[in-house]
């Protein structure tokens, strides 16, 4: 399709990333819990699946997007628009969760001071993260490791009508199984859009730590994914070929 005649889909992928962002982000940062952040991203998930699903296949991560385009589900066109529109919608999502911020009690006065005080969900490593202190290879094989996982579930789930229905629960049961190992590690990304949005809103706050390490949360899930993309082509069977 063209871009205009596309143009619904590439806005429901920016629609379903800012919810991602938004509400995966925003539980991380108003509980800090764990169990809740992983479940709100595998819920924000499932719940876009079922709403947009129809209209752009929710990939609403450009993860995700890239596997599609390397089993060939994709034209390049639209894997280039997937791409842009998901970025914008993390930028949406987590310019949303900043608003959000600003209106707590806290933030009276104080507004930048109170957003690197909560934070906005961001992805990190090494000592100025957190405790385990993760080098950046350390960090880059995680995401690698929980992006191929998250991907590949992602790739088998769609590959069929017969478990297609089942999609946007299996593949949120799968971004949350990732994030509960990988949050206390490096935050789980596996979405290079909801690591970017975050990131550049702390920048804007003077806080430059994740926009410094950004790189890795977009680069690892897509050496995953890639992987995951080809590991798929090779495993598929022949009936998903024709």
């Amino acid at each position: 399709m063209d871009f205009k005649s596309n143009m619904k889909a590439y806005v429901a992928e920016a629609i379903g990333t800012a919810v991602l962002t938004l509400v995966g982000c925003g539980t991380a940062v108003v509980t800090g819990n764990l169990i809740a952040t992983a479940l709100a991203f595998g819920l924000s998930v499932v719940a876009m699946a079922y709403c947009l699903g129809r209209v752009s296949g929710c990939h609403i991560n450009p993860a995700i997007s890239l596997g599609m385009f390397i089993d060939g589900r994709m034209k390049k066109e639209d894997f280039i628009m997937y791409i842009v529109f998901q970025f914008i919608g993390g930028i949406v999502g987590a310019g949303l969760l900043f608003l959000l911020l600003t209106q707590f009690g806290g933030a009276d006065g104080h507004i930048k001071d109170f957003v690197k005080m909560m934070g906005l969900g961001c992805n990190g490593y090494g000592e100025d993260y957190n405790a385990y202190a993760l080098t950046a290879f350390g960090a880059i094989l995680v995401e690698v490791l929980l992006t191929f996982v998250f991907v590949l579930a992602a790739l088998g789930v769609t590959s069929t009508k017969a478990t297609a229905a089942q999609g946007g629960v299996v593949i949120g049961l799968a971004l949350t199984l990732v994030h509960l190992m990988g949050i206390s590690l490096t935050g789980t990304s596996v979405n290079p859009a909801r690591s970017f949005g975050p990131a550049l809103f702390m920048a804007f706050v003077g806080e430059s730590l994740a926009i410094q390490q950004v790189w890795v949360f977009i680069v690892a899930p897509l050496i995953g994914a890639a992987l995951a993309g080809f590991c798929w082509k090779f495993l598929k069977p022949a009936a998903d070929s024709e």
